[in-house]
């Protein structure tokens, strides 16, 4: 399989549960450790060897946009939705044209980990293989997260392949928000907005959905509160 060299960037969300910080800006451009989470993402992408992101746009659009126009690397693209917000699935539905008939990254633009031995990017993209999967996940424990106090989102089996936690359970795993997809896990779907969940919910009954472990830790960064919690594991982690 040819390198992925290219990635979309989630972030037209309106970042409700992150309020006050987003009453004046996109949840992207709240900062972490001294850096806009966006560009917390960015920088990863391009050490990852990504060339090209597509960047979602809707909440707080133009700002978003003005912060991201001196970024070079990678070389940015943006699908605009300011006339709709289309959730995940929906966005990136509309930016595949701007992504190519190639695998590529998919990661939300509020996504943050503390490395591990590993580049955790690098060994997502490496790991998909797509004679068998349309999407690999990239996945934390549900239990050890920074931030994160939910049931779960995943069970996985000793091959990576990937179930759904059911109604009512716990599940191990979480999604930690990045994703390698192949551009076939989006036929057949509607224009408009729709959520990825039902793509992977569709990929796992085909038995085409994986998971890789996130190698460090995973922080959640839902609401203001996580902030403080994200910037001390980060601290910790540079002692």
């Amino acid at each position: 399989m040819s390198p992925i060299r290219n990635a979309m960037v989630l972030a037209a969300g309106l970042g409700t549960r992150m309020r006050p910080l987003t009453d004046d800006r996109p949840k992207p451009m709240v900062e972490v450790a001294g850096k806009p989470l966006i560009d917390h993402v960015l920088d990863r992408l391009a050490d990852a060897g990504i060339e090209t992101a597509v960047v979602n746009l809707h909440y707080f659009a133009d700002r978003l946009e003005a912060h991201l126009a001196g970024r070079t690397c990678p070389r940015l693209v943006f699908s605009d939705e300011r006339d709709q917000l289309l959730d995940t699935g929906g966005g990136i539905r509309k930016a595949l044209p701007l992504l190519g008939d190639a695998p590529f990254v998919s990661i939300n633009s509020d996504t943050i980990w503390i490395e591990g031995i590993r580049p955790n990017l690098p060994s997502l993209m490496e790991a998909f293989d797509p004679a068998k999967m349309d999407a690999i996940l990239l996945l934390a424990a549900a239990t050890g997260s920074v931030g994160y106090d939910g049931r779960g989102d995943f069970v996985m089996d000793g091959d990576g392949r990937l179930t759904l936690r059911g109604e009512g359970l716990m599940a191990p795993f979480v999604y930690a928000g990045a994703a390698v997809l192949a551009p076939a896990l989006f036929d057949r779907t509607p224009e408009g907005p729709f959520s990825l969940v039902k793509l992977f919910a569709r990929a796992a009954e085909a038995g085409r959905l994986f998971g890789l472990r996130l190698e460090g830790v995973w922080m959640h960064v839902g609401t203001p509160e996580a902030i403080g919690e994200a910037e001390l594991a980060v601290s910790l982690s540079t002692e």
